[in-house]
């Protein structure tokens, strides 16, 4: 069973999420770019890598893999577009993986690059869902739109935005605060965001990590998953120019607004 979801930072601002075994001294990493941070990381905890999950291609999410599969020997799970070297297992939409005894299924959500997936865990009594998402919902924000289309973003983050409420969103950059700052000038009168933004600046004060998030706190303050709030329809055609009621021209404005933030 899953024990803890622990945070190795690395880089100026990656966390490479690592998931501990209780029956074991095992543990998982999700797209772990440096392999020196989860060396370390497993070294001082008398711990032994298990599993890699691999939510896109970007070498900031895969940079460590030839290392770690060297030295540990992993399963190696990603997705199939990308044509990952080293992966041991290749998933799609739909696909179910098992590890430490819990089921966790393979999302796709295309938009930041084409071949991205999450991996999502639903709970149960005793865990609440847990979800890996990599570079597509970040606390208050989203992805850039390296290789796919507002379209493919947009849908994508309504499919996330539908899990349970409770679903604990583990993604792969420290971007809160700029983030929230972004949100902030898409929808001044949110008092949940604004008591966000004190909240998350707390931790930050004491250099902990504002992850994980959930679904129901971004759903709640996260500009891109509120396109239909008619505040945030207001923000965007004021960058537009024009009046719209299309949520996926809505994402698009407030993308294009947040690239050049």
């Amino acid at each position: 069973m899953i024990t803890s979801i622990h945070p190795i930072p690395a880089f100026s601002d990656n966390y490479i999420w690592a998931l501990s075994d209780s029956d074991s001294n095992k543990v998982c990493v999700v797209d772990p770019g440096d392999a020196n941070a989860v060396i370390g990381y497993l070294e001082d905890n008398g711990l032994v890598l298990s599993d890699i999950l691999i939510t896109h291609h970007h070498p900031d999410h895969t940079g460590g893999i030839r290392e770690l599969s060297a030295k540990y020997s992993p399963r190696i799970i990603g997705p199939r577009p990308s044509n990952i070297a080293g992966l041991t297992e290749i998933v799609d939409d739909g696909d179910q993986i098992s590890m430490f005894g819990h089921e966790f299924l393979v999302i796709e959500v295309p938009g930041h690059t084409l071949d991205h997936i999450a991996f999502y865990n639903q709970g149960d009594e005793t865990q609440k869902p847990i979800l890996f998402c990599g570079d597509t919902l970040f606390a208050a924000g989203c992805g850039r739109l390296f290789e796919g289309t507002a379209a493919d973003m947009h849908k994508s983050l309504s499919r996330l935005g539908s899990l349970d409420s409770n679903a604990q969103v583990y993604c792969t950059h420290e971007y809160t605060m700029a983030n929230l700052a972004f949100a902030v000038a898409a929808e001044p009168q949110n008092q949940i965001l604004l008591s966000r933004v004190k909240n998350e600046q707390a931790k930050r004060d004491k250099n902990y990590p504002t992850l994980p998030s959930s679904i129901e706190l971004e759903l709640q303050t996260n500009p891109f998953l509120r396109c239909r709030e008619k505040d945030v329809i207001k923000t965007a055609e004021g960058f537009l120019g024009n009046n719209t009621s299309d949520e996926v021209e809505v994402f698009s404005a407030l993308r294009s607004w947040k690239d050049n933030f």
